[in-house]
């Protein structure tokens, strides 16, 4: 199985919205691709911005190409992204793993 890690903050004043707008897309968008194992966010806050992790679980690389297509190396973005002032990682990074478990 593979885990694929995406990092993104905004302002504050954004987050709520911003949190919405990324169930609505990244999460419901991979949730949807065939492949998919699951999505979870972590939210943290560091003075005034508010932090996002996204972690989506994925059966085996072609999975995660049927979500991030062929570059998939470099974070998918959304419309309106840019409305909620998100800073993002442009990569993101895709790690083997036996198992995922809750600490």
């Amino acid at each position: 199985m593979l885990v694929r890690t995406w990092h993104g903050c905004v302002p504050l004043k954004h987050a709520e919205a911003f949190s919405r707008h990324l169930d609505e897309t990244g999460v419901r968008h991979a949730q949807q691709t065939p492949g998919n194992k699951g999505a979870f966010v972590r939210r943290e806050t560091q003075g005034e911005w508010e932090h996002f992790f996204l972690a989506t679980y994925w059966r085996d690389l072609a999975a995660v190409k049927a979500f991030a297509g062929e570059d998939y190396h470099v974070a998918v973005t959304y419309e309106d992204d840019e409305k909620f002032e998100l800073l993002s990682d442009p990569y993101v990074f895709q790690h083997e793993v036996e198992s995922v478990a809750a600490l």
